[in-house]
């Protein structure tokens, strides 16, 4: 399950949900690539992430914001 990769540590990044308990924000992949960058932008950015990642990132930000909508 791709939200899986996600992770929230209230002692990392201040309890930002990151990915897979890494420094990296959900968000800060999601507002990346909503910038217009590419998966393989990003990746190349941080390379010790996979595209999965970025995948699961952005179904992360649907999820948040379809519980919003509710």
């Amino acid at each position: 399950m791709p939200l899986e990769r996600i992770t929230v540590d209230p002692g990392r990044m201040g309890g930002l949900p990151c990915i897979r308990d890494t420094r990296v924000t959900a968000i800060a992949v999601v507002g990346q690539l909503a910038a217009g960058r590419s998966i393989d932008d990003v990746l190349g950015d941080y390379p010790y992430l996979e595209r999965e990642d970025m995948l699961a990132a952005l179904e992360f930000a649907a999820a948040a914001v379809s519980k919003r909508e509710r």
